[in-house]
């Protein structure tokens, strides 16, 4: 009996999605709940499991195609039988690296995983196609040519008359064997397309506006260093400085509501939670998975979700409603060695929080130079909304709350 596989039906704000990539190839067999598709939209990959176990015996949507909710993708014969997987259709790829093997018609299993059990990654495959495509350039090599020597002295001319001829101009080096340079043309991603759309709208329609200061987290190094072996023994997660800053965030948007709140028209829109958007970078892009309601979440809360949204986000499983929403955004350069950056805020919100580098810097404590791990912190703002003087003493406040944790505890 065939069975029709269908686009799933998509969010209200999702109009239609890119079909990008195969994981089955007519005549393979399937098992019931197998991903068999990856579906992108502006915000998430979508994977299309298979209905039922059997053969996919058609493919009615090419790769690149455009489609839309309850469209039909494939057929499969529910119970045939079909010949084992292929060590090809093993390999462990992720959504962004699969849609690039299937670009340049790659064997993925020629491609060596740097990820986790092996996953290959996008920046594996790119690898591989560079290293493949590189040759050695030989030098052109030209031919000894013979130079005539000096002509013959004349008859009876003085010995001391008789000049040898100049020696001849230095060959022209050889020109350099150079690789064929070329240039690759691919259709940019919904995700980056929606990314660029974003940010450009952002800049054309907000006052955007950053200020900056820096955090001395000798106190929250200190509490890590001390607490980090029972906290991850009794939790299960590791201790890191994102719930610190979140909790930050969190009192200083207390404080100054304005900075959590949103325009809508002519009217300023004030919202009474908190929900905060952490930036993940992933291989198709920047995306921000919401924490909802951070006031009423505890420090491992807080770790426990950064680690899960992270770890899904990267492989394609986070949904559309976890990335829909958010009042407020941290986002943090400083994994990548940033010092100093001023980031674009996420709109509608109003306000982002950008983490850097912490690097160890002379500083002036108590009128003594000391050494201490120091950070930058910068608060993008729309200054239509908020002022400079809200949008300096937020950051006041969330330097005050890392440099005196005890702050985030008793809520002063």
């Amino acid at each position: 009996m065939s069975i029709e596989v269908r686009v799933p039906n998509l969010p209200e704000s999702v109009a239609d999605a890119t079909l990008v990539a195969w994981h089955k190839q007519p005549g393979d067999a399937v098992a019931r709940d197998e991903n068999l598709v990856d579906l992108e939209t502006d915000k998430v990959v979508l994977e299309v499991p298979a209905p039922a176990t059997g053969v996919l015996t058609e493919v009615r949507m090419a790769q690149g195609a455009t489609v839309t909710s309850g469209q039909i993708l494939a057929l499969i014969e529910a119970g045939a039988s079909a010949a084992p997987k292929s060590e090809t259709a093993q390999a462990k790829l992720s959504p962004a690296a699969k849609r690039v093997a299937l670009e340049h018609n790659l064997d993925p299993s020629a491609v060596s995983g740097s990820g986790r059990d092996g996953r290959v990654s996008k920046t594996d495959v790119a690898h591989y196609l560079a290293e493949k495509a590189a040759a050695p350039a030989a030098a052109a090599k030209i031919a000894p040519t013979a130079v005539k020597g000096a002509p013959a002295a004349v008859k009876g001319a003085p010995a001391a008359a008789v000049q040898s001829a100049p020696a001849p101009a230095a060959a022209p080096p050889a020109a350099v064997a150079r690789t064929a340079r070329k240039d690759q043309r691919v259709p940019m991603t919904r995700l980056r397309a929606r990314i660029a759309e974003r940010m450009v709208q952002a800049q054309a329609t907000q006052a955007l506006l950053t200020s900056f200061n820096e955090v001395d987290l000798q106190a929250v190094n200190e509490l890590r260093a001390r607490y980090k072996a029972d906290f991850e023994k009794r939790h299960g997660v590791k201790l890191g400085f994102m719930s610190f800053f979140a909790k930050a965030c969190v009192e200083a948007l207390k404080k100054f509501p304005v900075v959590n709140a949103s325009m809508e028209g002519g009217d300023v829109v004030y919202h009474e939670y908190f929900d905060v958007g952490v930036a993940v970078s992933t291989d198709r892009g920047l995306i921000v998975p919401i924490l909802r309601d951070v006031d009423q979440l505890d420090f491992a809360d807080i770790e426990k979700s950064v680690a899960a949204y992270a770890a899904r986000a990267r492989s394609g499983s986070i949904t559309i409603e976890e990335l829909t929403g958010g009042t407020f955004t941290i986002t943090n350069g400083g994994v990548f060695g940033s010092l100093l950056s001023t980031p674009i805020v996420n709109a509608p919100q109003s306000a982002i929080l950008g983490m850097h580098k912490i690097q160890d810097r002379p500083v002036a404590v108590e009128g003594q130079i000391v050494i201490r791990p120091m950070m930058y912190v910068a608060l993008t703002y729309d200054h239509r909304l908020i002022d400079g003087r809200e949008a300096v003493q937020f950051l006041v406040t969330v330097k005050q709350c890392l440099e005196d944790p005890a702050r985030l505890v008793l809520g002063v």
